[in-house]
């Protein structure tokens, strides 16, 4: 799990994100497509068209960082709306990067064996 400070807020990117962006390319995104300051200590969430992909952008008021986490089955439970950021808390954000439904906490797969 992310290390987030306790007054962070988690921010996920409705829509689909182009995955082949780095660190300079997602903040731009922020600060430019969502209106929002990528340097503030909030964590933004993004997801591929695919919706097996997820990266994660947080500033920690030393440096940027970048998590990406992919799914080998299922996909990341994201809004509907097309444009803009929902907000979400620490508590549903464990349950995106566990690929359990935030709205509904329910696991949507688990591994079965190791091969």
């Amino acid at each position: 799990m992310i290390p987030i400070a306790v007054g962070a807020r988690i921010w996920i990117a409705t829509g689909h994100t182009d995955m082949r962006k780095g660190m300079q390319g997602l903040a731009l995104l922020v600060q430019e497509g969502l209106g929002r300051d990528p340097f503030a200590g909030d964590v933004f969430v993004f997801r591929g068209r695919a919706g097996t992909l997820i990266k994660a952008l947080w500033h920690d008021g030393v440096g940027l960082s970048l998590y990406a986490k992919r799914l080998d089955r299922g996909r990341f439970i994201w809004p509907a709306t097309v444009d803009g950021v929902v907000s979400l808390t620490a508590t549903q954000m464990g349950y995106l990067l566990e690929a359990i439904d935030w709205r509904n906490p329910q696991h949507s797969w688990r591994p079965q064996s190791a091969g």
